[in-house]
């Protein structure tokens, strides 16, 4: 087991300095005395010593050696499982002390969807370089739910409340899908009168069967019983967008979408889905992180920002 300040690791009654372990790590990580040597800056010798008197500590074989590389044995696992977990507290460690400085700097990941990321976030993150330059910002834009107290991720933005223990979230807003066509394909076909109208036209919307919230989906399935004759689905909102605004059909679009593409027309306003809360959530272990507090603070002013150009477009 790591004991609580990490400096040494109990594995079976024997207990082994961090610099062995940290070689031991890089070799099972780069499959291969040469590139863990060249990550380490240490000779394959040296790493090889190394690896060879963990091995005659443990008194077991760590890596079945082939001419292809080196392969993990059993006991092998059982030790890069440690020290996996063991790196992954390290950087949580290193990133709080890096954060305990006045400046905001260094490397801030992000994940959340990828129609979110490309269409809201992207857009706004030049307000973001402006304020802290000197910020590093890995924008990892997927529908899976990544890990953040396993350090998967430093900060997410999701469309639903996250279930994951040991997580500060902050509801941001909440978000609708609605039904949009292009200006000029409405100058082109006319005006929609009723729901039944979208079986003559092309729907552009995420396919019922791929990942996202169940109001989306609801409402894409609740227009297909119209009898739509032709349809294009998209595994993300953004190419639904490009759907729409190349005039292929009417799409489903989130709302937080109608601001910076004034292309865009809502058609039959009475149907929506319905509310989809949007959460953003970090570790507990980073509440004193000045880039997530920079990060947080700039995504809930460009919120209230939005709001008020949604309410004024609405009212002129």
């Amino acid at each position: 087991m790591i004991d609580k300040n990490m400096s040494e690791l109990d594995f079976g009654g024997h207990q082994m300095d961090w610099d062995k372990l940290r070689i031991f790590h890089a070799v099972a990580d780069a499959g291969s005395l040469t590139h863990a040597g060249d990550t380490l800056h240490l000779s394959q010798s040296a790493v090889s010593r190394q690896v060879r008197a963990l091995e005659e500590s443990l008194n077991t074989t760590l890596f079945h050696r082939h001419a292809r590389g080196l392969i993990l044995t059993e006991q092998g696992e059982l030790l890069f499982d440690a020290t996996k977990s063991m790196n992954k507290r390290l950087e949580a460690a290193s990133a709080r002390i890096r954060d305990s400085e006045e400046e905001v700097f260094g490397e801030l990941r992000v994940t959340t969807t990828t129609g979110f990321g490309t269409l809201w976030l992207a857009p706004r993150l030049p307000k973001l370089y402006e304020l802290y330059p000197d910020l590093k910002i890995d924008l990892m834009l997927e529908e899976r739910v990544l890990d953040l107290p396993m350090r998967e991720a430093d900060v997410a933005i999701r469309m639903k409340e996250p279930s994951q223990a040991d997580l500060i979230r902050k509801r941001l807003m909440s978000v609708r899908m609605r039904l949009y066509a292009s200006r000029s394909y409405l100058e082109e076909v006319g005006s929609f009168d009723n729901i039944e109208d979208v079986a003559n036209h092309r729907l552009i919307c995420q396919s019922p069967s791929s990942t996202q919230v169940a109001a989306g989906a609801a409402m894409v399935q609740h227009l297909l019983s119209y009898d739509v004759k032709s349809l294009l689905t998209v595994n993300n909102y953004f190419g639904v967008l490009q759907g729409v605004l190349n005039k292929l059909g009417v799409g489903v679009l989130p709302d937080y979408v109608t601001e910076d593409f004034p292309e865009l027309v809502r058609i039959l306003p009475d149907v929506e889905s319905g509310e989809v809360p949007v959460f953003l959530a970090y570790p507990e272990e980073l509440r004193q992180s000045k880039r997530i507090s920079a990060f947080r603070d700039f995504v809930q002013d460009e919120i209230i920002a939005h709001r008020r150009k949604i309410r004024e477009s609405a009212a002129s």
